[in-house]
């Protein structure tokens, strides 16, 4: 039982630049004619793979290693450097939108990135937001209007932190809540007999979540329980769980002093996303760039 995911990382890293090269791009082959794979005895050439890989993405990677090195020139001549903690900040505040990190190692495969090709999209996005910045201004009416357009999104629903057991039989769960009731572990008993891999290596724990966030029954009965309190077995397409409450925190609504310089902040990233394409474009077509694959 997980959190629904966050993909709108995803979406804004990829906007500016998207870096896929592949290891027969960077690694042409070693010899003519070497097999790579054989279908009923007749073999696949890696000469072939490689023309392949070529034809299909090889442009399209150099393209993006053309834009790479651009970018960079362009820091060097605005003076802009990305420290590697700016880079591991950046990362943090991904992973955060994630209630697990197998969740956050889900979302990297399922849109094909591993976590270096993620490090580099920050770092490459940092890296613009640095030079294009002091083009950006943004008014106090602008972040008022922010807020007005967007409080529903801003307001921090109701919530609660929770921990759960997940097993097969209701059997099980009604023995595992005795054994709760008569003192045990729950984040002991979480780790050895859960069947929620995401969740049973830290005890159980859900971190905090909202209404709409988890199938109904069990979104009942966590919201609720009392601080500390145990719930029944309860029942979900996933199986029968034992729910523990941590923390609940009531719905709450900023105000915009409270928002202003993270309004501020995220108005000042939009502008710079509209702006990158354009600039981008504006500083290839005033570089000398000898592209051999455009042929």
């Amino acid at each position: 039982m997980t959190k629904k995911a966050n993909f709108k990382w995803i979406i804004s890293i990829l906007l500016l630049l998207v870096v896929f090269i592949t290891y027969v791009f960077l690694y042409p082959p070693v010899s003519k004619g070497e097999s790579i794979a054989k279908v009923n005895g007749i073999s696949i050439a890696k000469e072939q793979l490689y023309n392949a890989v070529m034809e299909a993405d090889g442009k399209k990677a150099l393209q993006n290693l053309i834009d790479q090195e651009l970018i960079q020139q362009e820091a060097q001549k605005a003076g802009v450097h990305v420290e590697q903690t700016e880079i591991d900040s950046a990362l943090e505040s991904t992973k955060g939108q994630f209630s697990t990190e197998d969740e956050f190692n889900q979302a990297l495969d399922n849109y094909g990135m591993t976590l270096a090709s993620l490090k580099q999209n920050l770092q490459t996005q940092l890296t613009i937001e640095k030079i294009l910045e002091p083009q950006v201004t943004v008014t106090d009416d602008e972040i008022k209007k922010y807020y007005d357009e967007n409080l529903e999104t801003l307001k921090t629903p109701e919530q609660v932190k929770a921990s759960h057991i997940l097993v097969a039989t209701k059997e099980e769960a009604e023995a595992i809540l005795q054994e709760l009731k008569n003192g045990g572990d729950f984040s002991a008993i979480a780790q050895e007999k859960s069947l929620d891999t995401a969740t049973k290596s830290q005890g159980g724990d859900l971190n905090y979540f909202a209404k709409g966030e988890m199938e109904e029954p069990f979104e009942t009965a966590a919201f609720k329980l009392e601080i500390g309190a145990l719930s029944d077995v309860i029942q979900s397409t996933n199986g029968f769980h034992i729910i523990k409450v941590a923390d609940h925190k009531q719905a709450y609504t900023p105000t915009l002093e409270e928002k202003k310089e993270e309004i501020r902040k995220t108005v000042t990233k939009e502008k710079i996303s509209t702006l990158a394409t354009s600039w981008l474009e504006e500083k290839k077509s005033g570089a000398s760039i000898e592209n051999y694959l455009t042929s």
